[in-house]
């Protein structure tokens, strides 16, 4: 493959620009599309609150748990791929990452077809089995319909085809396709919510606007990959490529883990969905709201994480472990800063904050007050899953699996439903603080014991 100028520059950012300026390189395009992707998923909420309607609020929010399946999706051949093939190039082995990429592709596609069809066919039963009472059931169906069972495979290519051009180098392409997409969101949302489809079907039409936008997200991602094509690894995959045997097994290792730790994630989601919705319709959606509202610092922190990844990945497998570390250390300082300054925000701003996403006046007191206390488990969620990317990115997916198992199986969905029992819904939402803070300790703990193997390139 000849090497061209644009590599070079790509390369560069990999083993000798400064750390900072590699991490914001790389970090900042993507803390953008995360922002930019945060609104439109705040958008729609926000879009929907306008109804005035908290039935419609929480039926979206129902869906929503279900969604992040589909990102889970994404997650398991983006980011085992992604990594594995940057992971690759850091060892020189080109031709197996360019499979690899290839065969990611291939497997995402047919996974997201098979879980639409899943959840096309037992779509009532998995809305109640989420909490969806009589008043929400039949705005969750007009949600799912059109962002899970149509617009699943376009989503689940665009999140893949974007962790595959982020690990390699290219974040301002990657970040600029995810952020166009949320745009579009936004500026079709209103138009299919309250032009196009008639009064009661709002949230069918927010949700035809997030699959089109999403369609739209992955025709760019197409010509993206056509432009880098002899360029770099990726390709548009014509066959079905065979890979050896240890380089699937490292995919999975990773990518499972990555996928597993999202739907543990999801799994706390319904978990909180369906003990709130035992006290109420209108606490679901308040909740609903603030899940979404602190997802800000939190897709910040992700950004930082995902520029962070490949570029420990690549110095993990070149064994400059000095740079990798520097990486790991400056990201969780960034990433710090912003879970700090975040909490202080919604201290303050909070009831201003709900007032601007519904008006009713019960959602917004209950709002207030969710998002003034769990606000204070931002900088330990960060920590969480930052040291969940760094052992996805030294290719640990074990360890971030055990990690993500500890942190919601054996913390946070157990402590929910102690605490739920003791002080009502005031116990569900200190419960992320406790959780979280607890399993920082834990996180470090591990990682104490595992650095040295780590660095010595031990399995």
């Amino acid at each position: 493959m000849k090497i061209t100028n644009e590599e070079v520059s790509t390369k560069e950012i990999f083993e000798t620009k400064p750390v900072p300026s590699a991490l914001a390189k790389m970090a900042v395009p993507t803390i953008v599309s995360q922002l930019i992707t945060l609104i439109y998923n705040i958008a729609d909420t926000w879009f929907i609150g306008q109804t005035n309607n908290p039935y419609m609020v929480a039926a979206s929010s129902l869906v929503l748990t279900i969604f992040l399946m589909i990102t889970a999706i994404a997650n398991l051949f983006g980011v085992g791929g992604g990594s594995l093939v940057v992971r690759l190039l850091g060892s020189k082995d080109e031709e197996e990452a360019q499979k690899v990429a290839s065969l990611s592709l291939v497997m995402a596609a047919g996974s997201a077809l098979a879980f639409s069809i899943l959840c096309f066919i037992f779509m009532n039963p998995l809305l109640r089995m989420l909490g969806a009472s009589d008043n929400t059931i039949g705005y969750a169906r007009q949600y799912l319909i059109f962002v899970v069972v149509i617009g699943g495979l376009p989503t689940v290519l665009a999140n893949t085809m974007s962790a595959m051009v982020r690990n390699i180098g290219y974040s301002r392409e990657a970040g600029f396709g995810l952020g166009m997409g949320g745009v579009l969101n936004v500026v079709l949302d209103p138009v299919f919510m309250f032009v196009i489809f008639p009064d009661g079907y709002q949230v069918a039409g927010a949700a035809v606007a997030t699959m089109l936008s999403n369609v739209i997200t992955l025709g760019y991602f197409v010509l993206v990959y056509r432009r880098l094509k002899g360029k770099t690894v990726l390709l548009l995959p014509r066959s079905i490529e065979r890979i050896r045997r240890e380089s699937l097994g490292s995919l999975f290792s990773v990518g499972i883990p990555a996928a597993m730790s999202l739907l543990l994630f999801d799994l706390t989601n319904i978990v909180i969905n369906r003990l709130m919705a035992g006290h109420g319709d209108i606490e679901l959606a308040a909740i609903g709201i603030v899940l979404k509202v602190e997802r800000l610092p939190l897709n910040i922190g992700i950004g930082i994480c995902l520029g962070m990844t490949p570029l420990v990945a690549y110095n993990y497998a070149s064994q400059n472990h000095k740079r990798m570390k520097e990486f790991f250390a400056a990201a969780r300082r960034a990433g710090l800063i912003v879970s700090v300054l975040c909490v202080i925000f919604y201290r303050v701003f909070a009831p201003y904050i709900m007032q601007a996403f519904i008006s009713d006046a019960d959602t917004v007191r209950y709002g207030t007050e969710f998002l003034q206390s769990r606000c204070f488990a931002t900088p330990f969620m960060f920590l969480s899953f930052h040291m969940v990317h760094f052992m996805q990115a030294v290719d640990r997916g074990k360890i971030s699996f055990e990690l993500a198992v500890i942190r919601q199986i054996c913390l946070n969905i157990p402590i929910l439903f102690l605490m739920n029992a003791l002080f009502g819904v005031g116990g569900i939402v200190w419960t992320q603080l406790i959780a979280d803070a607890v399993n920082v300790i834990i996180s470090y703990v591990i990682y104490g014991f595992k650095i040295t193997e780590i660095t010595s390139g031990l399995k």
